[in-house]
């Protein structure tokens, strides 16, 4: 029996972002429904699943209505694979990730030199096949780092050596790159709003450039760094004697660097940068829930600084508390102090850890972990 002081008249959102390595945000999102419900059987809870702009966001948009859609492209060593965007009416929103992220490549397997952004081109071209006149093009989590010349290519342009042969994919062939050509880019792409969406705002190359920062993590040693850097800083030199200055002002621009560099082919294609919250939070529906709500959970597997520097929960808590809305998060690990959660708006975080201390069960137990952990919250914020 349900306490008469329980409050089952409040409605609460629910929107995390995944558990990664353990839950989809969708499941996020199913288990805190389910430990709510435990405490308030009948509570009002609506479920919109959120994402930075990195692997998972062509799965939150469907889960907030989008259509997947399926199609075969290059995976970034050149492989084919299945890769979805999703559309709903003329808007698509395309995860780079699908085509040319880390999990497309083997286990244990990194391709820094060689991995290519082809296929995130494809997807692309797929959306613009779809009908698409708005695309949101959400990168992160990629295996590559070739400043989105691989992208370019596979939407008409062409990158070729001394020689007039295409250069070698991926950014170890940028040093080889003698002359750019973008005239064949697809006209379609002239009448289309991309917007670019990214969690990061580095530019392509330097100390905080691609290469230094994110190269590390796919598998670049020292040498490769410095070799991306390089093929990269000319890479932008040899598209600036073919479009003029404004390739040089992209490559300084927020946001070049996000997903390998990515970004910047992104840029040269007249994209708009945004925070990846932020754009998907609009795409999503956001606004119309939040209003709808009085207390909102959020979370990610980990609530640490990276998490105050663009990341959902960040979004998501900041436009809440703008609404003047109360903000719990959920998370695997908590590594920040109440006082900086308490500066980015949200009220209090629960961790795995409170419950269960060896991470290892956290990760592999997270489900039924998350559900009894919402039911606290229940207890806590509904009672």
């Amino acid at each position: 029996m349900v306490d008469a002081s329980v409050d089952n008249t409040r409605r609460v959102l629910v929107a995390a972002d995944k558990f990664k390595g353990s839950l989809t945000a969708v499941e996020v999102a199913e288990r805190v429904t389910a430990g709510l419900r435990r405490v308030v059987p009948d509570l009002r809870v609506e479920a919109l699943p959120v994402a930075d702009g990195g692997d998972g966001t062509v799965a939150a948009a469907v889960a907030a209505g989008f259509e997947r859609r399926e199609i075969r492209v290059a995976g970034p060593l050149g492989q084919e694979v299945t890769a979805a965007f999703a559309l709903r009416g003329d808007t698509a929103v395309v995860e780079m990730a699908e085509a040319s992220g880390l999990q497309r490549l083997p286990a244990g397997v990194f391709a820094p030199l060689t991995a290519s952004t082809y296929g995130s081109g494809e997807l692309l071209r797929g959306a613009l096949d779809a009908g698409a006149r708005t695309i949101v093009f959400g990168v992160g989590g990629s295996a590559t780092t070739d400043g989105g010349a691989g992208m370019l290519s596979a939407l008409g342009a062409r990158f070729l050596d001394e020689e007039g042969e295409p250069v070698s994919p991926g950014g170890g062939g940028l040093g080889g790159l003698a002359r750019a050509d973008l005239s064949g880019l697809d006209p379609r792409l002239d009448s289309v709003e991309l917007v670019l969406a990214s969690d990061v705002d580095n530019p392509l190359t330097g100390p905080k450039g691609a290469p230094a920062v994110y190269g590390p993590q796919k598998g670049a040693s020292p040498d490769d760094v410095e070799a991306l850097d390089a093929a990269l800083t000319h890479y932008a030199k040899v598209l600036e004697a073919a479009v003029g200055a404004r390739a040089a002002e992209h490559a300084a621009a927020p946001g070049a660097g996000a997903a390998g560099g990515v970004g910047y082919g992104a840029l040269l294609l007249g994209a708009r940068f945004r925070p990846g919250i932020e754009v998907m939070l609009d795409v999503l529906g956001f606004a119309p829930a939040l209003e709808r709500a009085d207390l909102v959970i959020t979370g990610e597997g980990s609530l640490d600084e990276q998490t105050l520097h663009g990341k959902a929960p960040a979004g998501v808590a900041a436009a809440a508390r703008a609404a003047g809305k109360e903000v719990v998060a959920v998370c695997g690990r908590l590594a920040l102090p109440p006082e900086a959660l308490g500066r980015a708006g949200i009220r209090r975080a629960y961790p795995l850890t409170e419950i269960e201390p060896d991470i290892a069960t956290c990760i592999s137990e997270a489900g039924p972990i998350l559900e009894r952990l919402a039911a606290r919250i229940a207890t806590d914020f509904l009672t």
